[in-house]
């Protein structure tokens, strides 16, 4: 990697970079210590879809699963080097919503933002749900609703306080996640290896045999990658929180730089372990995880509940970080112009009144999932289902344009560009090939298509000034 330095510009993180600060001057604090920043960004990238969605893609691959992984881990990589070029010389809470208007104009903006906040408020509704699930199965008879109450209020209480409160909730629920997939990966090594008492070495038996490295071909391979592309989701989360840390360029350049390693280790090398040590085709792997389903192979008593713990962990730190990125996108868009301006009023350094309409519009998401299941919420589940694909796209457009009118040293460098820039951006038209050709993922092309459409419109209409000029129209009459 080419050697840069630091201008003014990019220390400052102030060139082209939108004004971070309230109608009252009081700015997003920088609460956020270094440590925190490393952890969120080595926490980030463990979540549930790792622990939980992971066992579909191997039903589907087989073992080839690990091909799927380490194919989508590729395109993330190159994604998170863009995104993290255009962070570490224009550090903002936006982040790649900023880094799009700066590139594209406000309506694209406007869209990526907004998208992005759809997305995550009903991600804060699932992680809420799933969480709850968990814990009335620990204590049955007790109300589902209570506890996604629960948990509802003590992250949103959590983000209302100072940032660094956030931080260290992050920084102990990595620092777990970390610990309980270092112990996964260390106990399946010894199990590989045959020094594991209680267990025999398995070989290469169960990437060979019953069907070999592709069970279901080529096919099972696709269906794999596709499952595993969404497994990767709170990688963003970082570029957010960057812009109230201490050092935000350095701490962007140096998560991003690690990036690589740590999806090569928790991703790919637990694919690898699990497909190692259990036949692909075991049900378990599917019904109760392929976590879970490997710690029984290996006789580890309670397997269950640990992971259940993980996973539970897993899901409230996703949590947490939702609310926080939904509420600074929130906060960045509407210093820009682009969203209600009360929603950016800053007390004691947080955006408290969008920290609040992001968790109450995640706590509406619980409640459609209860009154209307079969309609407005398998809506909002169909319309996020290929949103974080959108926002790649947008990163990786706004880095194309953005690099070639950059002419001061930046910190961190997008490799080969624009060869790789073009490389991902293929890569991300090729999995939108893929979904169009699955009935269940061509409709979540139709809804997500459908958002974004009308996003695009509104900020284009808000671009042009015609909502301002139709409201000034109604408020006449």
């Amino acid at each position: 990697m080419t050697r840069t330095t630091l201008t003014s510009e990019a220390v400052d993180g102030k060139k082209d970079a939108p004004a971070s600060s309230s109608p009252s001057g009081s700015p997003l604090s920088n609460g956020l210590k270094q440590r925190h920043l490393s952890m969120i960004a080595l926490g980030g990238v463990i979540g549930a879809g790792l622990f939980v969605g992971s066992g579909a893609g191997i039903a589907m691959a087989g073992p080839s699963i690990v091909v799927a992984y380490a194919i989508s881990g590729l395109l993330v990589m190159l994604v998170m080097r863009m995104l993290g070029e255009m962070s570490a010389a224009n550090p903002s809470s936006g982040s790649f919503s900023a880094h799009a208007e700066r590139a594209m104009g406000p309506w694209a903006g406007f869209t990526a933002g907004w998208g992005f906040w759809v997305l995550l408020c009903v991600a804060v509704g699932l992680e809420a749900i799933g969480a709850a699930k968990i814990v009335t199965g620990w204590l049955p008879g007790t109300p589902e609703w209570a506890w996604v109450a629960l948990f509802m209020l003590v992250f949103c209480a959590t983000n209302l306080a100072a940032v660094k409160n956030f931080g260290e909730f992050e920084f102990w629920f990595a620092a777990l996640k970390i610990g309980a997939i270092v112990l996964f990966l260390g106990l399946g090594i010894l199990a590989i290896t045959g020094v594991l008492p209680g267990s025999d070495a398995p070989g290469l038996s169960n990437l060979t045999g019953d069907g070999g490295w592709l069970p279901n071909g080529s096919e099972g391979l696709m269906l794999g990658l596709l499952a595993s592309i969404f497994a990767y989701g709170g990688l963003e989360t970082v570029t957010i929180a960057a812009a109230e840390s201490e050092n935000p360029v350095q701490g962007v350049a140096k998560a991003v730089r690690t990036a690589m390693w740590r999806i090569a280790i928790f991703y790919i090398g637990s694919m690898a372990v699990i497909v190692t040590l259990v036949p692909w085709d075991d049900p378990a792997v599917k019904d109760k995880g392929p976590y879970v389903a490997t710690l029984d192979h290996l006789g580890i008593p309670g397997a269950g509940q640990i992971m259940n713990v993980v996973i539970l962990i897993a899901l409230l730190s996703a949590m947490n970080a939702n609310i926080y990125g939904a509420s600074r996108i929130t906060y960045s868009l509407v210093e820009r112009g682009q969203g209600p301006r009360v929603l950016s009023r800053v007390n004691g350094g947080v955006p408290r009144l969008a920290v609040l309409a992001s968790s109450l519009f995640g706590f509406v998401c619980v409640l459609l999932s209860y009154w209307r299941p079969e309609t407005i919420f398998t809506w909002l589940l169909n319309m996020i289902g290929a949103m974080i694909l959108v926002v790649w796209i947008f990163i990786g457009v706004s880095q194309l344009i953005l690099r070639r009118r950059n002419k001061e040293q930046l910190v961190v460098r997008m490799w080969l560009f624009p060869y790789l820039t073009v490389v991902a951006l293929l890569g991300m038209v090729v999995i939108f090939v893929l979904m169009a050709r699955e009935p269940d993922t061509r409709v979540q092309l139709y809804f997500t298509g459908g958002l974004v459409t009308t996003l695009a419109a509104l900020g284009y209409a808000h671009q042009k000034g015609l909502l301002g000029r139709l409201a000034a129209k109604m408020s006449r009459h």
